[in-house]
């Protein structure tokens, strides 16, 4: 039997290239076609026949001793984000505008390294991996994915996934059963009122007023008309109305998303996007506006399976320590939640913030960058990951 921890320290050097090499050619969703290309000609070179999807995404198999076996998902997402990088690394993207904010070139680079390792091992195993690099994460792309068939031919029995994050300390792998992340309602909603001269306020009807109420007391939403242990965070991120400081506007718009980390549907006592736009309408009401909206629900919460998080616990802890293997759960969104929706999943996440390695700025942020350190921590986690779900099966 392969000593899996000596596999991956033989690679360590090509596992560092391959991130640098993502990490400089950011790309954004959907327009990943360099780094579908480079994934293709990796997993061509060892004896995989790579399979395009969903546009610029990529789909492996890797067969066991034999088919007649479990199908386990694998997956990394591809995209990078529109962001002005400001980290100074020597191998900073390449394209203005353009950043590997996320994370994704780490995830790429652990998986396609544990694809190696684990084709020089397929003779221990009964079944079949399918290895898939995902596009457009950010934007939902594993619903797509989905809707082209990537669960089918063969049929998929469990997903696994993973996610370098800079909140956890490098060293520690967060897992747990249950909501891991957040389900996300993006909203828009336009407060119109009827525009005036600020010098006869009682002439005009004033939507400013009437969004800055919205704004205040929405938030008792989240204390107030949903149980405290239902995590909740109802968030703006944009306001804007309004031409000269001495016109009252007719109209003024609020941004935003609404967060939380329970299932939920339309409809239900404890929905929260139903409860925002009630109190919005009756706020508007009261101050003489009205209100339209606009809502998009980008993603699920991911719910990891009790005994796929009971199978990834016991990996983890064998990696860094039972210490250091923490019940993290995130108020962030991610697609991965599709996969779960059909299949039995866990989702873990790799921690990787170090101050001697600037690596504990959040994600999304223009200098935000990796432990490299941590980089094989993933990469055995997902081979021996891999290697207990069919040796439990």
């Amino acid at each position: 039997m392969m000593d899996i921890r000596e596999a991956v320290r033989s690679h360590n050097d090509e596992l560092i290239a391959l991130r640098r090499d993502f990490h400089a050619h950011p790309e954004l969703g959907f327009q990943e076609f360099r780094t579908s290309r480079k994934i293709e000609q990796y997993l061509k070179a060892l004896g995989m026949e790579p399979m395009k999807i969903s546009t610029t995404g990529v789909v492996a198999l890797l067969k066991g001793r034999t088919d007649d076996g479990p199908v386990l998902l694998m997956r990394a997402d591809m995209d990078a984000l529109p962001v002005e990088e400001q980290t100074g690394l020597p191998f900073a993207s390449e394209h203005k505008g353009l950043m590997h904010a996320c994370g994704h070139d780490a995830h790429m680079s652990m998986m396609l390294t544990a694809a190696k390792i684990l084709s020089q091992m397929k003779d221990s195993f009964d079944g079949t991996i399918k290895f898939v690099f995902q596009p457009n994460e950010e934007i939902a792309g594993a619903q797509i994915m989905i809707d082209d068939g990537v669960l089918e031919n063969p049929k998929v029995d469990a997903a696994m996934g993973i996610h370098i994050w800079s909140p956890l300390p490098s060293g520690t792998i967060g897992v747990k059963a249950g909501a891991v992340t957040s389900s996300m309602d993006v909203f828009k909603v336009t407060i119109k009122g009827r525009g005036g001269h600020t010098g006869y306020p009682e002439s005009a009807v004033d939507p400013v007023v009437c969004a800055t109420a919205v704004v205040q007391q929405v938030q008792s939403i989240q204390t107030r008309f949903v149980s405290p242990m239902k995590p909740i965070a109802l968030m703006f991120g944009r306001i804007s109305g309004g031409t000269k400081n001495n016109i009252i506007p007719d109209s003024v718009e609020l941004e935003g998303t609404i967060r939380y980390q329970f299932a939920t549907k339309p409809g239900n006592a404890d929905n929260p996007t139903d409860k925002f736009k009630q109190m919005v309408t009756d706020i508007c009401t009261v101050y003489g506006c009205i209100c339209t909206f606009d809502f998009n629900h980008e993603n699920d919460a991911v719910i990891n399976d009790p005994k796929m998080s009971a199978l990834s616990y016991d990996v983890a802890k064998e990696i860094v320590g039972e210490e250091n293997v923490v019940a993290h759960a995130s108020m962030a969104c991610e697609d991965f939640a599709a996969f779960g929706e059909h299949v039995p999943a866990s989702f873990a996440f790799i921690g990787t913030a170090s101050e001697d390695a600037r690596s504990n700025y959040p994600h999304h942020n223009p200098r935000f960058t990796i432990d490299e350190e941590t980089l094989p921590i993933g990469v055995r986690f997902l081979v021996e990951s891999a290697l207990r779900f069919f040796s439990q099966k």
